[in-house]
């Protein structure tokens, strides 16, 4: 774990989180940073050899850690990892729901099974992950639930349309689930970013059929003047996750390095 330790006292000390899509780009860098505020990681993908190099990374800095490798569109997967949190850990304090993936395509390109995958990995796996932890959170008196939206959840892109709708239903559902769980002291917000230097990123150019430092130099053109780190996502996933934003619940926390800051 590059420039970090585990440290005693943190905001997260104490607190189990399950963070899913954690083998890489923003899911490995709020693992690891979650780690280093104390808290126990449960790390699910469906890439088994970096989601377990993550795992080792953070116990070998004297952090605790498990993967479970899993299908998160897929009831019995969810199932079968919540289970183990709980074996092993006694409780999910922190669900970060933040596995995704992008097909760049309008409406008469898409195929119906890449719409479906898309809103399966995307929406049904906040579904099927969140109904399993909230009765645990509610039975321990509440947690904090953060959800993997994105700017373009909030207005909408060229050749994006099931990405923009699946993460538009994010948005909405984090709202609608924070109404009606807040009563149990369970705190549901999500993160909506803009473009940010992950392996996904860079495939769309792939799927677009540009060349990669072209695309690139496209998803810079935003205020700051540059696409955004892993590591800057993670900070804002922590503050929703910790008692910093105790009062804070049913948001939509853009971090897109001003993108959106001309939209109406």
């Amino acid at each position: 774990m590059a420039n970090t330790s585990i440290r005693g006292k943190a905001s997260l000390c104490g607190k189990v989180a399950l963070i899913t899509g954690g083998a890489s780009g923003i899911g490995r860098a709020t693992s690891l940073l979650f780690a280093c505020e104390g808290a126990v990681i449960a790390i699910t993908d469906i890439n088994e050899e970096a989601g377990q190099a993550v795992a080792q990374e953070i116990i070998s800095a004297g952090g605790r850690a498990i993967f479970e490798r899993a299908d998160v569109s897929c009831a019995a997967d969810c199932q079968r990892v919540v289970e183990r949190v709980r074996r092993e850990f006694g409780a999910i304090h922190i669900l970060f729901n933040n596995a995704g993936i992008i097909r760049r395509a309008s409406l008469v390109e898409l195929s119906e099974q890449e719409w479906d995958r898309v809103m399966e990995v995307n929406v049904k796996s906040i579904f099927l992950l969140s109904r399993l932890v909230i009765p645990l959170m509610s039975k321990d008196g509440g947690g904090s639930i953060i959800n993997m939206a994105s700017g373009w959840g909030l207005a909408g892109g060229p050749r994006a349309a099931a990405y923009c709708a699946s993460k538009g239903a994010v948005v909405l559902l984090t709202k609608a689930m924070a109404i009606d769980h807040g009563p149990k002291n369970i705190r549901v917000n999500c993160v909506c970013p803009g473009d940010t230097d992950t392996n996904m990123l860079q495939n769309e150019a792939l799927q677009l059929g540009e060349s990669r430092d072209r695309f690139l130099a496209e998803a810079a053109r935003r205020p700051l003047g540059r696409v955004g780190r892993p590591e800057e996502i993670a900070q804002a996933v922590l503050y929703l996750a910790s008692e910093a934003s105790s009062f804070v619940t049913g948001t939509a926390l853009v971090v897109d390095g001003g993108g959106l800051a001309g939209s109406v």
